[in-house]
């Protein structure tokens, strides 16, 4: 929820406005535009405004400059046309197939007990419904586990945005030691002694098994999970009475007063870039040494020197070490919303009012980012309707596969 200069509609805030200022100048007497400086009938001079042009030009300036802020940062809706497919991996049904079949296949954990699925559920939105993600027995993890509905259109990966491609991120839940804790190199043997699994790959990647083609083999897989018809996507389209009217309301003070739509726009809802929100420790986790040890480990693992004594997620900095990244993450998308609680990186809000809340307080103590939005209990309603109602698409049905 904050500004986004936009450049599109800065361009087109800078054409109207010339258009309107244009007016105020004139061509001298000998011919000569005096905006551009061309000699229309003598020798080139330079540009100068004609006698009543700088009165006109204070007066016009406000203006300008309000237009100019209104398009430059309003994010703009968008309903869903297409999936992004990267060339060098793509969409058949074979394919997806395969990878359906292995994202529910628990022989890519270290014991044979998880899958993709069990942290990505169907019946939950392709999330597991804890405030935390599932886990490794005898492990806790340390984050909300994130929907994968439209994860096809999601530029970075995960919450602290490690990886740009969901073929790279498909092998880090595989090889983390407190998620499926598995060994690529032995995972590859697993797969290759299932003859089924054999003669697919060799009939869709022409090769045997590799764990670069068994990711990309669960990204295509993952690439079909899009939210559809949902009512802002009819609505956008051009069915008007697709929203109700409290949600259209809502929609109001989405694009409006509530801000919402400074971050999230586009199809996915979602600018794909990192803030400092200063969003609440979840206190569950606070003294749980499971997650204080998972904390550290990661911490370790991205070479943050004082990782014994961390107390806290340190989000995208451990990424890029940049000071402005401490606690920034990822701006998540907003489909289908109702069905991906808990909320926020760590999971800390159970409902959509809490949520509504934090930002209408202007967020976390001490960050930079947000300001109190001043919402009022109406506004606030007709917010969540919109979230609510609006973004959700139609179910993702999956038939669960035989695996081999």
């Amino acid at each position: 929820m904050l500004r986004n200069n936009k450049r599109v509609n800065m361009a087109f805030s800078l054409r109207r406005f010339g258009m309107v200022f244009e007016r105020f100048f004139s061509a001298d007497k000998r011919g000569r535009d005096v905006l551009s400086g061309e000699n229309l009938g003598g020798r080139i001079r330079r540009p100068r405004m004609s006698e009543n042009a700088m009165p006109n030009l204070i007066l016009i300036l406000p203006i300008f400059i309000l237009i100019f802020s209104l398009n430059a940062y309003a994010g703009h809706l968008e309903p869903f046309k297409s999936v992004p497919v990267p060339k060098n991996n793509p969409q058949t049904p074979d394919k997806i197939e395969l990878g359906k079949k292995l994202f529910f296949d628990r022989r890519l954990s270290g014991d044979g007990t998880m899958s993709c699925v069990t942290c990505h559920m169907p019946e939950h939105a392709f999330t597991d419904g804890q405030d935390i993600s599932l886990s490794y027995p005898t492990t806790k993890n340390w984050r909300n586990s994130p929907t994968l509905i439209n994860v096809a259109f999601q530029k970075n990966l995960f919450h602290d945005g490690r990886v740009k491609s969901l073929e790279d991120q498909a092998l880090f839940p595989l090889m983390s030691a407190f998620e499926m804790n598995q060994n690529l190199d032995f995972v590859e043997e697993e797969i290759r002694v299932v003859p089924e699994y054999v003669e697919a790959f060799k009939k869709i990647f022409s090769g045997e098994v590799t764990r670069e083609r068994i990711a990309m083999a669960i990204a295509a897989f993952e690439r079909t999970l899009i939210s559809l018809n949902s009512p802002l996507d009819k609505y956008l389209k051009g069915d008007k009475k697709a929203l109700s009217q409290d949600a259209k309301k809502g929609l109001e003070i989405f694009k409006g007063k509530g801000k919402c739509a400074d971050c999230h726009y586009g199809v996915n809802l979602s600018d794909d870039k990192f803030y400092a929100l200063n969003v609440l420790e979840n206190p569950a986790l606070l003294n749980d040494p499971r997650v204080i040890a998972t904390m550290r480990f990661v911490a370790k693992v991205y070479h943050y020197k004082d990782y014994k004594n961390l107390k806290e997620d340190p989000g995208r900095y451990l990424i890029t070490k940049n000071k402005k990244d401490w606690k920034a993450f990822r701006t998540p998308t907003l489909r289908d919303i109702s069905k991906t609680g808990p909320y926020m990186h760590n999971g800390v809000y159970n409902t959509l009012d809490e949520v509504i809340e934090f930002f209408n307080m202007g967020g976390g103590k001490g960050n930079k980012v947000l300001k109190p939005l001043g919402l009022t209990n109406n506004e606030k309603k007709y917010l969540k309707t919109f979230l609510i109602e609006a973004l959700a698409g139609e179910d993702i049905v999956i038939k669960y596969p035989q695996v081999p």
